[in-house]
């Protein structure tokens, strides 16, 4: 632009320029856009209420991810006072800085009318991991010492065995007495993942009086995902502050910070999950829209913070014949209440 930075600066103060940054979203199919506009319909509970349509109050759907650990960043930023020296940080390969996957699962939090928390929504975090003993001596410990390893390769194997042998039972153990116990486990398309509505996996995780649904999100979809959508960044800003050494620490640190991250925190992700949905159909399934802002701190602080949005439907295009294909979500109840 061959104009000075104060130029720029100036500009921006004055509105005549503004900075953006611009992030790369995933290529959506017409296909890819017709299931997200679909997935958001079948979260519209089939019922007018004031002649106003509401999305479910979404209490029964757990969302699953994994998410990659680090034990640091390649580059940071610190704030010195004059006589202090700069940190000195070394690894052996900026390639191979150890990292940890985790499995989190979350859903939303049941808070009553005078703000008790009921239920924090917090299902758990489920590290990938394994106890091996040293293969050789070092300095810092002698041969056959067992140590905590990540375990590389998560396969379908490794994820289903995490499904139902730690996030099912889990769910179970914290499942709160009075809720429904039909409970969809959201997840995205992943190869490792169970396919949906996997009647071996129902079976056996349905015992105990539960009824366990599994869901996928639709393709190229992370704005569809709490976790996703701001969750595991709110972990991962808390977990860069504290120091790391090893993997026990590591796996430290990230509990740490998911217990850190407070209710209301996650239930506000969830209120913007559903702005979300309303923001997908009105652009007809595509991802080109901005995260809407609902000033949830000042509802939250007036007290008329919504459980459940307003949606305006979409079902009209989606009778369309170039769009009435795919039968993934069922939309079916939506229809016969709006009397489609």
């Amino acid at each position: 632009m061959e104009v000075n930075k104060t130029s720029i600066g100036r500009f921006i103060k004055n509105n005549q320029l503004k900075p953006h940054t611009s992030v790369v979203k995933p290529t959506l199919t017409e296909a890819n856009k017709i299931a997200r506009m679909k997935c958001c319909l079948a979260h519209i509970h089939p019922t007018l209420g004031e002649g106003k349509l509401l999305y479910h109050s979404l209490h029964n759907i757990v969302h699953i991810d994994e998410k990659w650990f680090y034990m640091t960043k390649t580059s940071d930023r610190y704030y010195l006072l004059s006589d202090e020296d700069e940190p000195y940080r070394s690894c052996k390969s900026k390639r191979f800085i150890t990292k940890v996957m985790f499995m989190a699962a979350v859903c939303r939090p049941l808070i009553g009318s005078d703000g008790e928390i009921i239920f924090d929504g917090k299902i758990g975090l489920f590290p990938f991991t394994e106890i091996v003993p040293a293969k050789r001596s070092s300095k810092n410990r002698p041969k056959g010492t067992l140590e905590t390893k990540p375990i590389q390769l998560v396969n379908k194997e490794v994820m289903t065995a995490c499904l139902i042998n730690q996030i099912v039972p889990t769910i179970k153990a914290k499942w709160p007495a009075n809720a429904s116990k039909k409970i969809y486990i959201q997840q995205d398309n992943v190869k490792p993942h169970l396919k949906a509505a996997d009647q071996q996996f129902e079976e056996i995780a349905s015992t105990d009086g539960f009824e366990f649904h599994l869901i996928s999100q639709p393709p190229n979809s992370p704005d569809t995902n709490v976790l996703d959508l701001g969750y595991f960044r709110a972990i991962q800003s808390l977990q860069d502050d504290k120091i790391t050494t090893n993997v026990d620490e590591l796996m430290r640190n990230v509990f740490t910070s998911f217990e850190e991250l407070s209710p209301q925190t996650l239930d506000r992700v969830f209120i913007t999950l559903q702005s979300c949905f309303t923001t997908i159909l009105e652009v007809h399934g595509n991802n080109k829209y901005k995260i809407p802002h609902l000033n949830k701190d000042i509802l939250i602080r007036r007290g008329v913070l919504p459980l459940q949005l307003h949606v305006e439907e979409s079902l009209e295009y989606l009778k369309l014949p170039e769009n009435n294909a795919g039968d993934t979500y069922d939309i079916g109840p939506l229809n016969h209440a709006l009397g489609y």
